[in-house]
């Protein structure tokens, strides 16, 4: 049978989905049951591969900065604890063995697991400039993103609804808990105005960015 434009369209399409499968990944679906973004970037870092990019699942629990949907196209969607973890028990193993909101074959890194990262790069004192992407942080704050991991400063959001600091500031969740205080958990920690890398602790509560490794 004579092939049609059509069918040759669909097999071009292929090809070209084929040839960028080793930079991307279709997951669809996330440990909360919500919608993820069906494709997304990935990037090996030492022993580890991580999501280039903040999870953008839309679960129930999460939200875009500034309730914008722009805002989740840009940064990712932010999620309180409880939502990230998707119900589950702390985790201070490595790898985690927490889905969370993860979509399948993922989990989210335990802060022993965000130190490995930190480690590879060369230590927390410059890991801040190396891991921020080269742009969209405010006031000259970009980074040299020299391992194409491109943290992006999607801002954090309080449980009354308020937001804060995009643009300037990036939080991710570790799936620990604070040590010694089950109502706060570990927040990674990206300023513009900084090299370093940090941690924080905030309450559960607390709307942040997500990032998943690779089970």
């Amino acid at each position: 049978m004579k092939k049609t434009k059509g069918f040759l369209l669909a097999v071009a399409i292929a090809t070209m989905a084929f040839t960028f499968s080793c930079s991307s990944d279709d997951s669809e679906g996330g440990g909360g049951g919500g919608t993820c973004s069906a494709n997304f970037k990935t990037v090996t870092i030492g022993t580890q591969t991580w999501m280039a990019e903040n999870l953008n699942c839309d679960v129930k629990g999460s939200k875009c900065y500034n309730d914008d949907p722009a805002n989740c196209a840009k940064y990712g969607r932010l999620y309180d604890w409880t939502t990230a973890m998707n119900g589950s028990a702390s985790s201070t193993s490595v790898p985690s063995g927490v889905q969370g909101v993860c979509p399948k074959g993922w989990h989210l890194p335990s802060k022993a697991e965000w130190e490995v990262l930190i480690t590879a790069v060369g230590g927390s004192s410059t890991a801040g400039s190396k891991l921020k992407a080269k742009n969209d942080w405010n006031n000259d704050g970009n980074g040299t993103d020299d391992h194409d991991f491109s943290a992006l400063p999607g801002g954090g959001g309080g449980s009354s609804g308020s937001f804060h600091t995009a643009g300037n500031y990036g939080g991710w969740w570790a799936a620990s808990e604070y040590e010694g205080y089950h109502g706060d958990a570990n927040v990674l920690e990206m300023e513009y105005n900084l090299e370093k890398i940090g941690w924080d602790s905030d309450d559960k509560s607390w709307l942040y960015s997500v990032r998943c490794v690779k089970d």
